[in-house]
């Protein structure tokens, strides 16, 4: 298997777990926080910022009024113009392409897809599932409060959507996006494993 393959997920659809069993089946590097921490390595900023930068990220008018001030006019941010959210994605971006220049591996969230959206070898995947498998999965698997549990869901998918509006432009859940859209809840995590190892051509 020669492919760079990018797995966006909605939260609690075992988008990670399916991306973490491709990479074991092809003996292909797997990223997902572990790029977070090459980043903060390579760049020098502090590993924290990482987070908070895509906790952060939102498309609300304030939010972007408030980046524009510190594009263009907040002299805490460095001689690039660019603010230190802009900054660090543009450090993670860098390291995406990296990990892709060195072979086949698998990528988790990030806008990877858009990312390295020219080169040809890399097929993007999104995995979603019900909100009742979800709901199973944030309760039983991430031990999230049941009462809790539906909203957690939520604001994790608009918090993804909002990351990946801020910084690419368009709609995460756009499924033209991608190359192959499943459904993890239907016949479970390991089929749908399968499924995309038989689309990979395995």
């Amino acid at each position: 298997m020669d492919k760079i393959i990018t797995i966006s997920r909605q939260y609690g659809s075992g988008g990670r777990e399916i991306g973490q069993k491709i990479a074991e089946r092809y003996g292909i590097p797997f990223y997902d926080n572990e790029l977070i921490t090459r980043a903060a390595k390579e760049s020098g900023f502090a590993e924290e910022s990482f987070e908070r930068a895509e906790d952060k990220a939102t498309n609300s008018l304030l939010y972007s009024l408030a980046m524009g001030i510190n594009v263009y006019g907040n002299q805490d941010f460095g001689f690039s113009g660019l603010s230190l959210d802009d900054r660090i994605f543009l450090a993670q971006s860098d390291v995406i392409r990296k990990v892709a220049e060195e072979g086949p591996c698998v990528i988790v969230g990030r806008c990877a897809d858009y990312v390295l959206k020219e080169r040809e070898d890399t097929i993007n995947i999104f995995v979603r599932a019900s909100m009742s498998f979800r709901l199973h999965r944030a309760i039983h698997d991430y031990h999230i409060e049941e009462k809790k549990a539906a909203d957690y869901i939520l604001k994790n998918d608009k918090r993804r959507g909002n990351y990946y509006s801020y910084h690419v432009g368009e709609k995460w859940t756009n499924l033209n996006n991608y190359d192959l859209v499943i459904r993890s809840d239907i016949k479970g995590i390991d089929q749908a494993v399968d499924c995309i190892c038989t689309y990979l051509g395995d």
